[in-house]
């Protein structure tokens, strides 16, 4: 039995045979004569055209969902006429075959893509390559073996899943994903949470140490595969192991039910949603809002990002909220997203420059124009706007008169908003939780972004997988911040909410609770279980728990009493794995 970790991607657990996918492309290569170029350019450009035919067709069978924003950004690269004018200039100096050409090309942009600092860049490589992998397929005319025709249940084992083949895939057979390549933010790794298949990523060598047919078990949740497990093994396994579809029907009965404590402590659970489609999701779950609403999706998608484009997009999401709380952040394009918008050098530190309300600062009328969609769109429901990355009262100050000067624009041009609309800011830096109690006077909520927070207040890049596991959400220095920022809030009458990946965590929510939370907001699929966690604790033994963990020294001690305190104070652990016992 041998155990190999990688990037939990996708949660759950299954175990099965091992099915290895690896299909490389036998690339021809030779020289041509000077004045056959055009017909090999010729040839590159109708195969485009039927690439790009098929494209839009899927984008059409995914019309308003994740996976159409998807094909939408893989089209946009197969007609980049920035692409085809490499491949005519190497073709014409070269006068080698199409598809070598094509190979050379895409091989040269995606070995720059890879060696940005930018996490973001780094994982359109993976795009990039579905969309040279299609182009080279057609000038070829090969057909390769279709995961949609799988007949048998496996785990499938890969170098590297493009999204295409993602969708493609027959997922009812495809019981989970084990990955050489890979992260959790890749397009893939979205694509597989949204359809609920366990997933470990970003294992490097996979593909050689498994083989075909052997019998392994995902660890989806835990980032962790284990080859020939042994009897004892599989039956713990299998004892934890549920069919997502189960799970949600087993905490689907508590949907409706508010997230109360034991002894009357009332606690709001809301969504965090990239895309206007999410939305409409949520009913399913029991949300009781949106607390994250990223509007970055506009802003990455060429002519989506004018005022009437926002307006329609936050209008279809309050819409469908029916009144529900529905919290807007305004743009948080990184140093690394930003370039797609305004030309800019590249940032060595993106992370610690130029985006989130820096940007929107230094680009009034674009920040401006956001501001009066979000006004506009907040007369169809309950909107709150929140401001991301504010590191101290005077970008706070700033964000406000621009707001305050976008509702007199809406006012010249007659154009309704409520007038009573909140305004928010996230907590993601450690200088804005030590000055929380400065912007509570002029906030009417804070939302605690852990995810930044643990990687700014201990020094830690969470993609960088040498350092990745010193960020620990449970660390004293993180939590005593959050405390912080939570009495900070109390003290001026406002509400404190989380929208970080932890407030996720069913084991940290009371802890959490303890500290004094008023709100979490999480990953959709996550509210059942949370609620039902919070469904069976009491308020008062969360505060006690909070009290002795805030004494502790360190995030291995703090796990171990979050451990020892749900089994003392939640029969059989009450996880999902322990909801059907």
């Amino acid at each position: 039995m041998t155990t190999l970790f990688g990037i939990s991607a996708a949660p759950g657990i299954a175990i099965g045979k091992a099915f290895l996918y690896q299909e490389d492309i036998d690339i021809p290569r030779y020289s041509i004569p000077e004045e056959q170029c055009w017909e090999e350019m010729k040839r590159f450009l109708e195969a485009v055209k039927q690439v790009a035919a098929e494209m839009r067709s899927m984008e059409e069978n995914c019309q308003n969902t994740i996976q159409a924003a998807i094909f939408a950004a893989h089209l946009l690269m197969v007609e980049d006429p920035d692409f085809h004018y490499k491949v005519k200039v190497r073709l014409e100096s070269k006068f080698e075959n199409i598809e070598w050409i094509v190979y050379e090309v895409v091989r040269e942009l995606s070995h720059k893509l890879l060696e940005s600092p930018s996490v973001y860049l780094r994982e359109r490589a993976a795009d990039l390559a579905d969309v040279s992998r299609r182009i080279i397929k057609s000038l070829l005319g090969l057909k390769r073996f279709s995961l949609a025709d799988l007949q048998e249940d496996i785990i499938l084992v890969t170098r590297n899943l493009l999204p295409s083949e993602v969708l493609a895939m027959n997922k009812d057979r495809v019981k989970a994903l084990v990955m050489d390549t890979g992260s959790r933010t890749s397009h893939t790794a979205i694509l597989l949470r949204s359809f609920a298949i366990p997933a470990v990523l970003g294992l490097s060598s996979a593909t050689q140490k498994i083989s075909n047919d052997s019998r392994i078990i995902v660890d989806g949740e835990a980032g962790e595969i284990i080859l020939d497990p042994d009897e004892e093994t599989e039956k713990r396994y299998t004892e934890q192991f549920i069919e997502p579809e189960a799970a949600f029907e087993i905490l689907s009965a508590i949907k409706d039910f508010p997230a109360e404590t034991t002894d009357g402590r009332l606690v709001t659970i809301k969504a965090n949603i990239g895309i206007p489609e999410e939305a409409e999701e949520l009913n399913r779950y029991g949300a009781d809002g949106i607390g994250l609403f990223r509007s970055e999706f506009l802003f990455l998608q060429s002519g989506r990002n004018s005022e009437d484009e926002q307006f329609s997009a936050y209008s279809r999401v309050i819409k469908a909220m029916n009144d529900k709380p529905v919290t807007i952040r305004t743009v948080d394009l990184g140093g690394d997203k930003i370039q797609q918008i305004i030309k800019m050098d590249n940032e060595k530190n993106p992370l610690l420059g130029w985006r989130a309300i820096r940007s929107s600062l230094a680009l009034p009328d674009q920040f401006k124009t956001q501001l009066r969609a979000m006004l506009r769109a907040s007369v169809h429901g309950n909107v709150q706007i929140m401001f991301p990355m504010v590191s101290g009262i005077e970008e706070l100050e700033q964000a406000l008169v621009l707001l305050e000067e976008a509702k007199t624009e809406c006012r010249k041009k007659g154009q309704e908003f409520r007038e009573d609309i909140k305004t928010g800011i996230m907590i993601e830096i450690p200088s804005a939780a030590m000055t929380a109690d400065i912007l509570a006077e002029k906030s009417d909520f804070f939302s605690i972004g852990t995810n930044d927070l643990i990687q700014y207040t201990l020094a830690v890049d969470r993609e960088n997988e040498k350092v990745s596991h010193l960020a620990q959400g449970v660390h004293p220095a993180v939590l005593r911040l959050i405390k912080l920022t939570i009495d900070a809030a109390h003290a001026n009458g406002i509400t404190a909410a989380m929208c970080g990946e932890i407030a996720a965590d069913p084991v940290a929510a009371a802890l959490f609770l303890g500290l004094g939370l008023d709100e979490f907001s999480m990953v959709p699929a996550s509210i059942p279980q949370v609620k039902h966690i919070i469904r069976n604790i009491s308020f008062k033994s969360c505060e006690s728990l909070a009290d002795t963990v805030l004494t502790s020294d360190s995030h291995y001690q703090i796990q171990n009493l979050i451990r020892d305190w749900h089994k003392e104070h939640i029969p059989g652990f009450c996880l999902v794995s322990e909801i059907i016992k």
